[in-house]
């Protein structure tokens, strides 16, 4: 495997000490969410801001998102491995995050930086009791800043996503192989994060130095995107706020004063699945004219795309805003702890 993953030889066995908790959490703020009306999908607002942003996901550690299927490894060329566990891949073979796990990662960042409410109504109210004002709210017009830009639903309407996310493919060929450990549940006896009369926030896996890797005849197979590995996919917007933008920037970890990394997939408390977005260009219409001129001309206009120094002043300029009007920053201090890319931890099989 690649020198992201490392062999643990010093982590495995039924005598293995507990490891430090791999999670933490980016408390709640005090102030109860801020609601307000969503904008309606009916026109594209001249305030407001539109477009595409291409990116390139780079990873960090090793990868795997799980389709649920194990197969023989002779069905995938992999005669000398009897069982694998498959990841999800295109019509072309190549290996891909599908849109809608990149989206709901990104969605629990903005929504731990913003005054929100939770994307969806916990399962177990009981075992985990969420504060009443974090639950999803029950009115269409009475939105939280996260479920304006993602999209919610309550009994007998919905709201429908101002972004979009395509799935995001593997710019290389084949797939390597994994051999993960088997992974516990979190143990909750003692768990003041949690149980607490509330739960008092939203938890994040720490980023990783390394994902674990058990070798050959110890761990569980699995197909794997390793570490300087690329994928290429597109966000769609519109009729965002500059601020609300500049959050969804900073989600990206774009902002240079707060970098964040993103986790994705299965392994996430044994390192596996963080990723590092780039932004390599922009399609932004900021204005009416914008807007014409896009819709009468059958080429997008080369000015309306973003690039190096301009890409990069637009970048700073909706990021200084959304500080200014939705950032809760005590939340972006700690999750920017949390999912920093330069990390001192290191994960462990047993916490």
């Amino acid at each position: 495997m690649a020198n992201n993953l490392s062999r643990s030889q010093n982590f495995g066995g039924s005598n293995q000490e507990r490891g430090p908790r791999p999670y933490d959490f980016v408390y709640f703020p005090d102030e109860p969410p801020t609601e307000n009306h969503p904008p309606g999908h009916d026109k594209y607002l001249s305030d407001h801001l539109h477009g595409t942003l291409f990116l390139t996901l780079k990873v960090y550690t090793a990868l795997h998102i799980s389709t649920g299927v194990v197969v023989m490894g002779s069905d995938i060329n992999r005669k000398d491995i009897p069982l694998i566990k498959t990841m999800v891949q295109g019509r072309n073979k190549k290996l891909l995050i599908q849109g809608s796990s990149l989206k709901g990662c990104i969605r629990s960042i903005y929504e731990a930086i913003t005054n929100s409410r939770m994307g969806v109504q916990p399962k177990n109210t009981d075992q985990y009791p969420y504060p009443p004002e974090r639950l999803p709210s029950d009115n269409i017009n009475q939105l939280c800043p996260a479920s304006i830009v993602f999209g919610t639903s309550g009994e007998g309407w919905g709201w429908q996503s101002l972004v979009s996310i395509q799935d995001a493919y593997y710019q290389a060929t084949g797939y390597e192989i994994g051999f993960m450990p088997n992974l516990h549940s979190p143990q909750l006896d003692n768990e003041v994060y949690y149980l607490n009369d509330e739960t008092i926030g939203r938890k994040f896996y720490y980023n990783m130095k390394h994902a674990i890797d058990k070798g050959e005849g110890n761990g569980i197979p699995a197909q794997v995107a390793l570490e300087d590995e690329i994928f290429i996919t597109k966000l769609i917007f519109k009729n965002l706020k500059p601020e609300e933008l500049g959050t969804l920037l900073i989600a990206l970890g774009q902002d240079k004063e707060y970098p964040l990394i993103l986790k994705v997939g299965a392994g996430k408390p044994i390192g596996m699945g963080s990723m590092m977005i780039k932004i390599d260009k922009a399609q932004v219409l900021q204005n009416q004219a914008d807007l014409k001129l896009r819709y009468t001309s059958f080429i997008t206009p080369s000015n309306l795309y973003l690039t190096d120094k301009s890409l990069t002043n637009f970048i700073e300029e909706r990021i200084k805003e959304a500080h200014e009007k939705l950032i809760e920053k005590p939340q972006l201090d700690k999750l920017s702890k949390i999912l920093n890319p330069v990390t001192n931890h290191v994960p462990y099989e047993k916490y």
